[in-house]
């Protein structure tokens, strides 16, 4: 069997972890981003998950491009639920 025939179509990838210190921030997050799926799964596939209070993302994309726009929509969007739970919870400061 060709080895360019075994080999995976998710040739680029890319990691991301944010700290929120508590698991109830970081799933607070989760959820809000988990409803907003990829707009092309066959071309970007984005996994998260949360532990010790921590978000974890992971992206695979079969060309950089795809990866790139994904994860620069994925953190506008963190961004805007992290300041987001920041302004309706004074008392959280993450």
């Amino acid at each position: 069997m060709d080895t360019e025939t075994v080999q995976s179509k998710w040739q680029f990838s890319c990691d991301l972890e944010v700290d929120y210190e508590s698991d109830e921030k970081a799933s607070i997050v989760h959820s809000a981003l988990a409803v907003d799926k990829e707009l092309q799964p066959d071309k970007v596939q984005r996994r998260m998950s949360v532990s010790e209070g921590k978000l974890s993302v992971y992206f695979e994309a079969v060309e950089a491009r795809f990866l790139r726009a994904s994860f620069s929509a994925f953190v506008d969007v963190l961004n805007l639920a992290t300041r987001t739970i920041e302004e309706f919870d004074p008392g959280v400061d993450l």
